[in-house]
């Protein structure tokens, strides 16, 4: 019996030690929880600058400057004045320059009076002026070793001041967050990619193969989803700008919209509109000796959703099918617009043709992998497209 009592003391005494927590472990409210990043070229703020005059310099080179978003607001300590509770923003953005992300990130500590963490980071936006200057993966390295940082967290570019994407914005939330739910919205539209987060970011880097990331920009409070940015393999800088009919684009090609409105004009010069339901696409990748080729056959069904020409009856299957030419004939003309940018423009190879080739045909694949972007604008692609209007709506008019 004695014996049995004891073997439950130390099994007791184990347990307790079990739930005790990790010994290492720090209080998050002795944390300060960023969930916003934001890279733009290095140029101190007037505040830096004058904490620099008074003695605060330490020897750097102003090559980046990085802004962190920080909240709640109660994670900055106890000195935010309480009366301003509700009317002031629920975060705060601290910004530091210098030539190393891990020693500015160090750097916030003395200005501030709990640790910053960044566990919680949500989305990191980067200044395409500054990528123009340097390659993103130099400017990713301290991002992608960093353990704290999870490789959940979505990138995105602008082609302002990547700090101006964090101010208080007039819908009251928090701008790291709301960047990032935006692509929740991709059933609505195909004007929004799939958010590109570390783990994406990191493959692509290593592929060493031109690519594409989601453009946000911002404007009297406001911010939204605009185009997409181009990323040169070979050089990892930024070279140019999508527009948003080219996003959609790349959603045709690669047949992964998950919805979204495809306008043209009819006849008369009246709008009309088809409503993606689905859509799907094959690309083909054709190989005789040196030559490569692609064909792309894209098919969708919609609905046709909105008609401004009222002489016209859009239950009469005779004009709908007039107005699905219309419409194919419209998705055509925005292809053939964004394939004359990626191969003539920019050179740049961004829709996932590379890829195709890669799995139909891998040996051809390993001959031209390290020069596709130039290859590539020697490349004939065809388009085959089948639209398919199911429906008109509730309305026969």
């Amino acid at each position: 019996m004695c014996r049995r009592s004891i073997r439950r003391g130390f099994l007791s005494i184990a347990v307790m030690a079990l739930l005790s927590g990790c010994w290492s472990s720090k209080e998050i409210e002795d944390l300060s929880m960023y969930v916003g990043l934001a890279l733009d070229v290095g140029e101190p703020t007037p505040l830096e600058q004058e904490l620099e005059r008074k003695g605060a310099a330490y020897d750097k080179k102003n090559e980046i400057t990085a802004t962190i978003q920080i909240v709640p607001a109660h994670s900055l300590g106890n000195n935010q004045d309480k009366s301003s509770k509700g009317k002031a923003p629920n975060f705060l953005n601290t910004t530091e320059t210098g030539d190393s992300m891990f020693e500015i990130m160090r750097t916030y500590s003395i200005r501030r009076e709990r640790a910053v963490i960044g566990h919680h980071l949500k989305t990191l936006v980067v200044s395409t002026r500054l990528l123009q200057k340097h390659r993103i993966d130099s400017i990713m390295d301290f991002v992608h070793r960093d353990n704290d940082i999870r490789p959940s967290c979505v990138v995105f570019l602008t082609e302002g001041r990547a700090l101006d994407t964090f101010e208080k914005n007039s819908s009251g939330t928090v701008p790291a967050q709301q960047m990032r739910d935006f692509l929740q919205n991709r059933f609505r539209t195909n004007k929004i990619m799939k958010g590109v987060n570390l783990t994406s970011l990191n493959a692509l880097l290593s592929s060493r193969q031109s690519f594409v990331l989601q453009n946000v920009i911002s404007a009297n409070g406001e911010l939204e989803i605009s185009g997409a940015g181009i990323i040169k393999g070979h050089s990892g800088k930024w070279i140019g700008a999508l527009s948003q009919t080219d996003v959609e684009s790349i959603s045709w090609i690669q047949g992964n919209g998950q919805g979204g409105a495809l306008k043209t004009y009819d006849w008369r010069g009246e709008p009309i509109v088809y409503e993606i339901k689905s859509m799907k696409s094959k690309r083909k990748a054709k190989v005789k000796g040196d030559d490569i080729s692609f064909h792309v056959e894209i098919k969708s069904e919609g609905r046709f959703i909105e008609n401004w020409d009222a002489q016209e009856n859009p239950s009469k299957q005779e004009y709908l099918e007039k107005v699905e030419e219309l419409f194919e004939e419209r998705l055509k003309v925005m292809l053939h617009e964004f394939m004359r940018k990626i191969q003539f423009q920019y050179k740049a190879e961004v829709a996932g043709f590379g890829e195709s080739l890669r799995i139909q045909s891998p040996k051809t694949w390993e001959k031209v992998k390290d020069r596709w972007d130039d290859v590539f604008t020697e490349v004939p692609v065809t388009f085959d497209i089948d639209l398919h209007i199911t429906d008109f709506g509730s309305s026969t008019r």
